[in-house]
């Protein structure tokens, strides 16, 4: 299509990376928000915990609707009115005087979240054009930047001005949707990409569903892995060895840290090598890592964790191209069906593991979850699809 045209994808594939950024700070923000506003409002721990349902609901389970939706009528509005709508949400948050009230703002800035990100996952794929798995790991690096950014900015925000500090999130969804507004080069037509040209076709259809399904599959796996590391290493190591709570910082945040970087890495390789032999190398490798860090000490064992953290996130960006790939027709819902229904359904099973660790404890628990990963290669295993590229041809 010309060195212009590329110029232009790659100007609207960064504005879409700062949106991402914007949309997922507000998200790192919320939990830091909460301890305050129990504090507040006199709130119970299990009224505090359903802020965080209220906004998963809106901003993750919701996500296949704005798809269905973007999929059918015309939705780039959706990318300048998420960014500014989440960061509405999220400035009102501190002024909320009731408990109604802070579910309202929660669920505002979560409708936000979850309307951006269907539609800029398919106007990426759509950019993308032969390295769609590099163009989305590219994306994904925006919203890893905005959920590790939005916990420092919380806290400070807070710090300096109180709970009302969070009108300063304002700005930054304001300036984003400013942005989009006064550019056009991230709205291209539908009709300059491929996909815009695919005659609709039940039978194709049909035959990826149950690839779809399979997918899904290591998509709820590869999220239960996260969540459940997230939740329960802290505890292992604060609760069971009464280590030092800064240890269990470490850890976690060296695992993001590693995983972001591992998911920038994953597109292009998967591009270069084929996708569905990165994802399945990528979470056996993961178990193989874990397990290891669990029976290792000091800088190894950490140096082994934040490895098992790059290799299980450098699938993320893959089998969202994998998803759309399976829907060409249907790239915002395959996006929502991926990010926000099997991210939800992912965050059950870590639920489900918190019962098996009230039972016989954290340390099964634990090792349950590093093998979580070889789950979803098998599942992965017995997807078909072409050695590299989506017509199998070298790229």
């Amino acid at each position: 299509m010309g060195k212009t045209f590329l110029s232009m994808n790659l100007k609207a594939i960064l504005l879409l990376i700062a949106g991402h950024f914007v949309t997922d700070l507000n998200t790192g923000a919320l939990p830091n928000f909460l301890p305050f506003i129990k504090e507040s409002l006199g709130l119970s721990y299990a009224t505090t915990a359903s802020i965080i349902l209220v906004f998963n609901v809106t901003s993750s389970a919701i996500q296949p609707i704005f798809g269905y939706f973007s999929d059918r009528w015309p939705a780039k509005w959706l990318l300048p009115a998420g960014c500014f709508t989440a960061s509405l949400g999220m400035a009102l948050l501190g002024f909320g005087s009731s408990y109604a009230w802070i579910l309202f703002f929660t669920a505002l800035s979560g409708l936000g979240q979850g309307s951006y990100h269907p539609e800029a996952f398919k106007t990426t794929h759509s950019l993308g054009g032969e390295k769609k798995a590099t163009a989305i790991s590219l994306f994904l690096v925006g919203g890893g930047l905005g959920f590790a950014a939005g916990p420092l900015a919380a806290t400070l925000f807070v710090k300096y001005f109180g709970l009302k500090g969070s009108i300063l999130f304002l700005p930054f969804g304001v300036a984003m949707a400013a942005v989009f507004l006064s550019t056009s080069f991230w709205s291209l037509k539908t009709e300059h990409f491929p996909e815009a040209k695919l005659p609709a076709d039940e039978g194709a259809s049909r035959q990826g569903l149950l690839p779809m399904i399979l997918l899904l599959g290591v998509v709820v796996v590869r999220a239960a892995t996260q969540m459940s590391l997230q939740t329960f290493v802290p505890l292992y190591f604060i609760d069971l060895l009464h280590r030092d709570p800064v240890i269990a910082g470490k850890y976690v945040s060296l695992f993001f840290f590693a995983g972001t970087m591992g998911g920038l890495a994953g597109g292009p390789v998967a591009d270069r090598h084929g996708y569905k032999e990165t994802v399945v190398s990528g979470l056996g490798l993961t178990s193989v890592f874990l397990f290891l860090s669990f029976h290792t000490a000091g800088a190894a064992s950490l140096l082994l964790f934040a490895l098992g953290g790059f290799m299980l996130s450098s699938s993320n960006a893959i089998t969202m191209a994998m998803g759309q790939s399976f829907m060409p027709r249907n790239l915002g819902m395959a996006s929502g069906l991926i990010l926000g229904l099997a991210m939800g359904v992912g965050g059950i099973g870590t639920t489900v593991l918190g019962w098996v660790a009230d039972r016989w404890g954290l340390v099964l628990t634990l090792q349950i979850v590093f093998f979580l990963p070889l789950l979803g290669l098998l599942s992965c295993f017995f997807i078909p699809y072409p050695g590299r590229g989506r017509k199998g041809t070298s790229t």
